[in-house]
């Protein structure tokens, strides 16, 4: 995928680029894959506001995508490229042989009519291709990695992401993630080969306020621009130093603070990512 840029005929036009969409063959979404999708703008569900800076946004369907290609020894062909509003990847229309459509991720190289399958020896090693992570050879680009066994893929999904296998251990494979974290696996899990499509997405430059609201996020505010009520950053006369190690809103260290919680798959972390 390239970008265009776009001729600085405004400030905000000014550095602006965007996706060509030369890889998009279908324009509207298959009906039978679409459900509804409710604005929440940051709001739970007695409304109060837990997710900060989000809200508005343009109008959008849920496309239903198959994470857990459960579909074992059935190919099905590529029918279309597709835009999906809600993720930073391309999705791919597959058709089985017995009539059934679905959407996957789109990895690099993966073209309208090529066939792509899932399961176990059988299967070629090939982009579009999902396997048990304990059939993938090692040191091969993977994506959509489950962490358990038919739960569907949770891991490695965006735009230009892609894992690699660097080992197997017992029942296990040792995965390096995006983040250099390399951790342990059950090889009945699920992966898809290849790198995840869109890779040029990290390079957009959005160009000015207002596409970031299309997208449907709201502004940022430094805390230091705030009220001391509202942040302990804030309140003062003028510009004031913030006095204190960095907060966050709610007064836990902002930088350096460990936040991690989950415990149980501690054993599972061969390397951190730091």
């Amino acid at each position: 995928m390239t970008l265009k840029v776009y001729k600085p005929t405004t400030p905000g036009r000014r550095g602006m680029t965007g996706s060509t969409f030369e890889e998009i063959t279908k324009k509207k979404p298959e009906k039978s894959l679409v459900m509804p999708l409710k604005k929440k703008a940051g709001r739970n569900n007695q409304g109060r506001l837990t997710v900060r800076h989000h809200g508005g946004g343009s109008k959008r369907k849920y496309r239903i995508i198959d994470f857990k290609r459960n579909k074992i020894g059935s190919p099905a062909e590529v029918l279309a490229i597709e835009y999906d509003p809600n993720r930073s990847a391309r999705i791919a229309l597959i058709q089985y042989t017995d009539g059934e459509k679905r959407y996957i991720l789109t990895p690099v190289g993966l073209t309208v009519g090529d066939v792509v399958s899932s399961g176990g020896d059988e299967v070629e090693v090939k982009v579009g291709n999902a396997l048990p992570l304990s059939q993938i050879p090692t040191g091969i680009a993977i994506h959509n990695i489950e962490l358990n066994p038919h739960k569907g893929g949770q891991i490695v999904r965006s735009a230009g992401m892609s894992a690699q296998i660097i080992g197997k251990d017992n029942n296990y494979a040792l995965v390096r993630l995006p983040s250099d974290e390399v951790r342990k696996i059950l090889g009945t899990c699920m992966a898809t080969i290849g790198q995840v499509g869109n890779v040029s997405h990290q390079n957009i430059n959005f160009g000015k306020a207002g596409r970031r609201r299309w997208l449907g996020w709201r502004p940022t505010v430094r805390g230091s621009a705030m009220s001391p009520r509202d942040h302990p950053h804030g309140g003062g006369e003028g510009r004031n130093p913030r006095g204190m190690n960095p907060k966050t809103p709610w007064g836990k260290p902002a930088l350096g603070h460990k936040t991690r919680r989950n415990k149980v798959s501690n054993k599972m972390i061969v390397k951190r990512r730091k």
